[in-house]
């Protein structure tokens, strides 16, 4: 199995470790995966530095989400990490951006898995 088929495991992997750095209360919604201890929102999302085709990682953002997300005042915790072996991952760096501040985003169509458009958010204009 690919790394890419293994993203799942991976991104679990990262909002544990990031739940435990950054004292995230992690909590199971459509729209964001935990809370500060304040109550407030965080999305945390991350990807590979780089595919296993040499292209560099981005992240889909989907419209409904972002805009839950905004409405509350909410946070992305973006993530690039490198996977090593079957299980492993060692993240490289990581960045956490207010909802409101995100740079405009290009939406596209929507998809029957969310039924929401979509955008890919591209690792550069996060982490410049």
């Amino acid at each position: 199995m690919n790394r890419s088929k293994r993203a799942n495991h991976f991104g679990t992997a990262v909002e544990k470790r990031m739940a435990e750095k950054r004292r995230f209360d992690l909590e199971r919604a459509s729209w964001h995966d935990a809370r500060f201890g304040t109550g407030t929102p965080v999305e945390i999302t991350s990807t590979m530095h780089e595919h296993s085709d040499g292209q560099p990682g981005n992240r889909k953002g989907y419209r409904e989400s972002l805009e839950k997300l905004r409405r509350h005042d909410g946070w992305y915790c973006f993530v690039v990490y490198r996977p090593h072996g079957r299980s492993g991952c060692t993240i490289r760096c990581e960045k956490m951006v207010r909802s409101s501040d995100l740079p405009l985003l290009r939406w596209h169509g929507s998809n029957d898995h969310r039924g929401t458009e979509q955008a890919k958010i591209a690792t550069n204009t996060i982490f410049r």
